[in-house]
This record gives C-alpha cells, structure tokens and sequence, in this order.
C-alpha cells in the first residue's frame, strides 16, 4: 500500500541541448552530454556547425560550471560569439532558451531545469539579408507589408499564402525558421509574429512602405 504521505516524483528531465534550424526548416539537436561542449567548423568538434564560413574550426565552448551552463569565448573565434545580441568576451551564464550566434548560425540553448527567469532577447542584428533565402525574404516582406504601411498589423497566414500562391503549411514554415534565426522563437505566437515583422523592418529585411 502506498504511502499517503508520500509525494510523487516526476521523471527524470532531459539533458541540456542545443538546437538549429536548417535552410529546409531541419531541426537538429546536440544533447550536452559532458562538462565541456566545443562548438565550431571542425569536424571533430562536438557542435559542428556545417556551411557557415563565418565560423572558425574551434569557435566558442560550453562549460558546465557549479551547475550552471555556460559560454566561453576567449578569442578562439574570428568573428565572436553574440548571446541576446550581446557579444561574449569571456564567459557568460547561459539561461533557457537564450539565443546563441556563432557566424551567421543561431543555436538555441534549451535547459529546463534551468528554468530561472526569461531569456535573453536579443538587441542586435543576428543576420543580414543574404541569410535569407529568397522564399524566406518573400514570406517577410509579405508578412510586413500591412504593418509597414499603417494597418497596425502583420498580414495573416492566409493573406501571405494568396499573395505569394504558397500553401499556409509552407507559409508557416519559412515563418518558423525566419523567427528562429531572429532569435525570437521562445515568444508566444501572437507576439512572435509581431516581433517578426517589427525586427524584419528595424534590420532592413522589408520596406518600411
């Protein structure tokens, strides 16, 4: 007979990992089994980011230290490591869901038992125009449009796919990598889409009219 007193237990949580979003909208995942994570271009890397010259062999690492997760940049990598917009110039905690840019590559911290407030948004470009593939540029630029021009709103799902004679399937889609290479796929859907179309327009990546 069970104790009554006796609290139930969940599950046991899963590891920390961190996770990208392809061109093809390919999610992959790298579980951070060890104390030490190396992230960088090189094959034998435990991170290995793939078709992004902008990131060195051996670019940023991940150290768990006192329980906590977090980001090493010494001066390994040429061009930085950015963590909500902010570039690491040493080493900073991560928090769940924070938003990492190594190159033009955005990797998103997931650790739930390390649920200790909200992440940290970012406040800097994470990629120019060019990282945007031409389907993904026209899906924001539609998604933009009424917003842009005074109607106080981004354009629906529907409104996109008749504009640009995609399906809403494929329309949500580039939607989902656009806001994750935006740094802004943690938000709540309603506000995701308005801080799409905010931030597409603040970075250039739509006319403002």
């Amino acid at each position: 007979m069970a104790d009554p007193g006796a609290t139930a237990t969940a599950g046991p949580r899963p590891e920390p990992w961190l996770s990208s979003w392809g061109d093809r909208a390919e999610q992959r995942r790298w579980p951070l089994a060890r104390d030490v994570v190396v992230v960088g271009r090189s094959p034998d890397a435990d991170v290995v980011v793939e078709g992004d010259p902008l990131v060195s062999r051996v670019h940023a690492r991940l150290e768990l230290v006192g329980g906590r997760w977090t980001l090493v940049d010494d001066g390994l990598s040429r061009n930085g490591t950015w963590v909500g917009g902010q570039r690491v110039r040493g080493r900073v905690t991560l928090h769940d869901r924070d938003a990492v840019r190594v190159g033009a590559t955005v990797l998103v911290f997931c650790a739930c038992e390390q649920d200790d407030g909200p992440p940290t948004l970012a406040g800097e470009p994470l990629l120019p125009a060019a990282q945007l593939t031409p389907a993904q540029l026209g899906v924001v630029r539609a998604l933009c449009r009424p917003y842009g021009s005074g109607e106080g709103v981004p354009a629906t799902n529907a409104q996109i796919a008749a504009e640009l004679c995609l399906s809403v399937d494929a329309v949500k889609t580039h939607l989902r990598e656009i806001a994750h290479r935006l740094g802004l796929e943690h938000l709540p859907q309603n506000e995701k889409r308005l801080r799409t179309a905010q931030t597409a327009l603040r970075l250039g990546l739509a006319p403002a009219s």
